[in-house]
């Protein structure tokens, strides 16, 4: 199962914590680690701070985007320190964790991490099927990025030790197929004029959400797309028989 997560960075600013993050991996046996445009990396401060982790820092691959990182992954944790007026369901890691590992063991998952200062962004977050909070103090809710690693690859390995996987009913299709039928709903409400009166980055992420909770099998992301694909043609005929009845009409 742990061969199934990968660990994903996304713009950390100090090398240090990509260092300390790879030590936490390796004492509870993940290895998976994908770098989201790292400000510095590789770096000494990175390989002083991983203190024997270095295979996986050898080993890290870094890409210029969160859908790079995630290509290929059916199941993505976001990690969240605040509140959002438009989240996905958000648990502990202690919850998360068992589900997690049941999802890992039929494909690859990714726990999401976002930069030391603001943490994930909510188009970061819309990549995502859940989000974790690690219970803090509420008078002082900032953790190292590191630290918050270590958290979750420990509640991992405890959860290793009673799991028993489940009989899965659905396949869920990967990343960067669900992020392809979002781009083709987004253009196809464009051309059909449904943004018209909405706020369209925020009814996009409530899309998301309402998706994000059926998880869209690859048949399912065909049909779909192929209903907006039917519906941009219609719309497109429309337009040129209004065109046609009406060519007095100036075009705006």
């Amino acid at each position: 199962m742990f061969d199934n997560i990968r660990i994903v960075l996304s713009h950390t600013t100090h090398p240090g914590n990509i260092g300390a993050a790879a030590r936490a991996m390796k004492t509870m046996g993940l290895h998976q680690l994908y770098l989201v445009n790292p400000r510095h990396f590789p770096d000494a401060q990175a390989t002083a701070m991983a203190a024997g982790a270095d295979d996986i820092l050898e080993n890290a691959v870094v890409y210029a985007s969160i859908n790079e990182a995630l290509r290929g992954v059916a199941f993505t944790v976001a990690m969240t320190a605040r509140l959002r007026d438009i989240s996905i369901e958000v648990k502990t890691p202690r919850e998360a964790m068992p589900q997690v590992l049941q999802e890992a063991a039929v494909q690859p998952v990714a726990l999401l991490f976002g930069t030391e200062m603001s943490g994930l962004t909510n188009e970061e977050m819309g990549c995502a099927q859940l989000g974790v909070n690690i219970p803090t103090h509420p008078d002082f809710s900032s953790l190292n990025i590191a630290a918050a690693v270590q958290v979750m690859v420990y509640e991992l390995a405890v959860a290793a030790q009673s799991f028993k996987p489940a009989v899965r009913e659905i396949q869920p299709a990967p990343h960067e197929r669900v992020e392809g039928l979002y781009a083709h709903l987004e253009k196809t409400l464009i051309e059909i004029g449904f943004f018209t009166t909405q706020n369209p980055a925020r009814l996009m992420q409530r899309l998301r959400r309402l998706f994000s909770r059926t998880r869209l099998e690859d048949e399912e992301v065909n049909i779909l797309r192929g209903i907006l694909s039917v519906a941009t043609a219609y719309n497109a005929r429309l337009k040129k028989r209004y065109s046609e009845e009406h060519p007095d009409v100036q075009k705006h």
